[in-house]
């Protein structure tokens, strides 16, 4: 039977190829129309292939009802078929993911998240290197349209370059790829916001955590997950003193 590192790797790759079909098809046209067609396209795929290759399983999706059997349930996935619709609906962006997790018996055991538009594709089953550290400034990836006031402070008091971006598996995985130092967010997301690009960076060896310190839970009853840091290990205890210190 293929892995369950595989699998979440593969239906999020499948879901970003029917996502950029729909976006080449709907080139062009009012946005709001290409964003109800990519949630519903990638929704759909991701929805087939589980149900193929993991009957028995449950799913939290953010695009489909929320069955709370779930909860009794030892294995859930945990999906966003599209995080970041906004930038996918604008031309040429992209900072725009599919999140694939599965949690299993309390923890977060597997996940995927693809960037199609780069054409690439992190998991768990192998885990990303992160690059050595860069030397500079510390870039603080925060969100492009709601950026809090705690994180933009956090920023001041590190001295840190802020980088807007999209998707919080784009941002995430900018993380992992380098190309900054840490993801800090206080504005409120949901369960499958994060739980793919947690497992992804966890497994690439980064820290994750709530902004207080304390663990990630997932397949809660109230899906709402307020705040989220990621970052380099070793930055880890100097972010997290900076938001105590506010």
């Amino acid at each position: 039977m293929t892995s369950d590192h595989v699998l979440a790797a593969r239906i999020a790759t499948d879901a970003g190829q029917v996502l950029l079909g729909i976006r080449a098809e709907h080139a062009g046209t009012d946005p709001a129309v290409l964003k109800k067609a990519g949630d519903a396209g990638a929704q759909l795929a991701i929805a087939a292939a589980l149900a193929e290759a993991r009957p028995d399983d449950s799913v939290l999706s953010e695009e489909a009802a929320d069955d709370l059997n779930r909860l009794q349930a030892s294995r859930v996935w945990i999906v966003d078929p599209l995080d970041g619709t906004r930038e996918y609906s604008e031309e040429g962006r992209t900072d725009w993911a599919v999140h694939v997790a599965l949690w299993e018996s309390g923890r977060i055991v597997a996940g995927a998240v693809a960037l199609p538009a780069l054409e690439v594709v992190f998991g768990t089953g192998e885990p990303p290197v992160v690059p050595p550290a860069y030397g500079g400034p510390l870039r603080l990836i925060v969100s492009r349209t709601r950026a809090s006031a705690l994180v933009l402070a956090v920023a001041e008091r590190l001295g840190a370059v802020t980088v807007p971006m999209g998707s919080a598996g784009a941002k995430a995985m900018s993380v992992v790829r380098g190309e900054s130092e840490a993801y800090l967010h206080t504005g409120g997301q949901y369960e499958w916001d994060s739980a793919a690009p947690v497992a992804v960076a966890a497994a690439a060896g980064l820290h994750t955590s709530r902004v207080d310190g304390s663990p990630l839970t997932y397949n809660n009853e109230d899906p709402y997950l307020p705040d989220l840091l990621i970052c380099r290990p070793e930055l880890a205890a100097r972010m997290l003193e900076a938001v105590a210190a506010l």
